[in-house]
């Protein structure tokens, strides 16, 4: 790690955390600029899972053409958890599902669109041997929307899914904010080992280890124009105080007919269309940043074009206004 001025400089994305200035050490992580993925789980998507969104398409699931047209549009992200660790993401979207007629009743994955290859337990397991490697690095797992959990089982799914949470991450788990525990801030987590945050998108009162849902604001539009318009709009009149929230840069497809225009298009795909909006998203959220704070700033294809970096240099500019 090199030294100038007596600053430290972040050389190395996979322990960015623990490179940041001393002054950034105690400032809730409220008002850290932190990278996220959004539909982290993406990549993994499995062409042989039935159709799990949206719901206009769930009857053409034994159509393979039309599985093979969903993934395409419908991945957004292009390496596994732990490269995006690696790269320096530490906020992930995992929308969970469970797959109907599975034989293992509390077996579940993740989706979007599709449902992934890989268990949600498995994920979970390689997210946690990470944290162990790299105790400073503050994680934050947002779980939500639960597709397929039956009212008959959904109780007990929930229940076997957040005791599996528990026992696996144990004493890295940072409590919500109570008199007992303070608002988080890197050194707080540091000193009390604790390096894992789950946001859980459940009524769940009797668990003060899961955090509530954390907001998640987009443009809801493929017209990065708008996108920027929308979330400038939060930004300066609607952004939350005193907890997390995720400003997402990410693109969406039209719920209506207009979506045509995308997925016929034989020759692009979701990610190669994020690719050509994503630099003008990055330049608008510097320039934004200067205006009003980030918290967590969540992207699509998060290893490309220097999100990570562009996203982590707001906490040097905010240690330099200082």
């Amino acid at each position: 790690m090199s030294a100038k001025k007596g600053k430290k400089e972040v050389t190395s994305y996979r322990d960015w955390m623990s490179q940041l200035p001393p002054q950034l050490h105690n400032i809730p992580l409220f008002n850290l600029a932190i990278p996220g993925s959004h539909d982290s789980m993406s990549y993994d998507l499995d062409i042989n899972s039935s159709i799990v969104e949206p719901d206009r398409l769930k009857r053409l699931s034994k159509i393979y053409c039309a599985r093979k047209i969903v993934r395409k549009w419908a991945a957004t992200q292009e390496e596994t958890i732990t490269m995006q660790l690696d790269a320096g993401v530490r906020y992930f979207d995992l929308r969970i599902a469970r797959k109907a007629n599975d034989p293992d009743p509390t077996r579940l994955y993740f989706y979007h669109g599709l449902c992934t290859q890989t268990d949600v337990e498995t994920v979970l397991r390689a997210i946690n041997d990470w944290a162990e490697r790299h105790p400073k690095e503050i994680l934050i797992l947002a779980l939500s929307n639960f597709k397929g959990f039956d009212k008959k089982i959904e109780k007990q799914l929930h229940a076997h899914l957040i005791n599996f949470i528990k026992t696996l991450f144990g004493a890295k788990l940072r409590n919500t904010v109570s008199q007992r525990d303070p608002i988080p801030t890197l050194k707080r987590c540091w000193d009390k080992g604790t390096n894992i945050i789950v946001s859980y998108d459940y009524s769940t009162p009797q668990h003060p280890e899961l955090w509530n849902k954390i907001q998640y604001f987009y443009g809801n539009s493929m017209d990065t124009t708008k996108v920027e318009s929308e979330l400038r709009r939060v930004l300066e009149t609607a952004r939350p105080y005193q907890c997390f929230f995720v400003c997402g840069l990410n693109l969406t497809l039209p719920h209506n007919v207009r979506i045509l225009m995308y997925i016929l298009r034989l020759c692009d795909n979701f990610i190669n269309v994020v690719q050509r909006g994503l630099p003008r998203l990055l330049q608008w959220m510097r320039q934004q940043a200067a205006k009003t704070p980030m918290n967590i700033v969540a992207s699509d294809v998060v290893t490309r074009d220097d999100f990570v970096s562009t996203v982590v240099k707001l906490n040097t500019l905010k240690f330099a206004k200082a």
